[in-house]
């Protein structure tokens, strides 16, 4: 198996250099593993790659913007094409298709190929990777990106235990190579998924320094933390620690008081 790479030509802080779409075909069929922004360009190349080939499925990874708002372009374009997700109502109804429900450990042909579904949640609730066993490549939408982190948006339904724990089950899979939504491809995801794993600890780390020192709003705790962060990045910080915290409060290890946060 040997996809297509074809960029989402959506480039911005927090997409990077943009998104990554992956075609799979065969002779007569192929399918799409995210959708993109519809941007035309995308489409384009999209077009160009199928040639005579029909589009059978888009798979969504999950339903953030820049993954799943080029589906009704590409529905447009496409009309034999089904777009298939794990369900997130609020999110899926923003993009109008007609989307089919995707399961944990759910077979799916992509050209001559079977993907498996693995559910993956924590960035987002819905989210969803496609393991290719022949080939140990997974398909791994938004859990790491290399040389970056991965935002835990957690007032838009981010966890960062389930997201802890969908990173320890691609590393039980064995995986060999990752093929990620933004950046490039991860040929050492062993070393790249335990660093995640580190990272996340040790951020944990800091979060309940901070609270022993005192500070005890998401804005304080994140201020000490991220010092010197641009502002315009500021918020996406505040979210990653509300994250760290929240799974401190599921754990019984901090408590919440009308936004003021303490161990416990």
């Amino acid at each position: 198996m040997e996809p297509i790479l074809l960029p989402a030509h959506n480039p911005g802080p927090m997409t990077g250099s943009g998104n990554n779409t992956y075609l799979i075909a065969d002779f007569e069929s192929a399918t799409l593993i995210d959708a993109g922004v519809g941007e035309p360009r995308h489409l384009a190349d999209l077009s160009t790659a199928l040639g005579a080939r029909q589009l059978d499925a888009v798979l969504v990874t999950h339903g953030h913007r820049d993954h799943a708002a080029g589906a009704p372009a590409i529905a447009a374009a496409h009309a034999t094409a089904a777009f298939r997700k794990l369900p997130w109502p609020d999110e899926d109804a923003l993009y109008d298709v007609p989307w089919r429900p995707l399961h944990d450990g759910e077979r799916l042909r992509a050209g001559d190929d079977v993907l498996e579904a693995v559910y993956t949640p924590g960035h987002s609730p819905d989210h969803i990777a496609f393991w290719h066993e022949g080939t140990a490549t997974i398909f791994s939408g938004d859990l790491v990106v290399q040389g970056s982190s991965v935002m835990i948006h957690w007032s838009r339904g981010g966890d960062l235990g389930q997201y802890l724990a969908s990173l320890e089950r691609l590393l039980s899979l064995g995986p060999r190579r990752l093929l990620p939504a933004h950046g490039p491809v991860i040929d050492d995801p062993q070393k790249i998924l335990m660093g995640y794993i580190e990272h996340r600890l040790q951020r944990e780390r800091q979060v309940v320094d901070a609270l022993r020192r005192g500070h005890a709003t998401v804005q304080a705790i994140a201020e000490s933390i991220y010092d010197g962060l641009a502002p315009a990045l500021m918020p996406a910080a505040q979210e990653n620690v509300r994250a760290h915290l929240e799974k401190l409060k599921t754990e019984q290890r901090a408590a919440d008081e009308g936004g003021r946060w303490a161990l416990r």
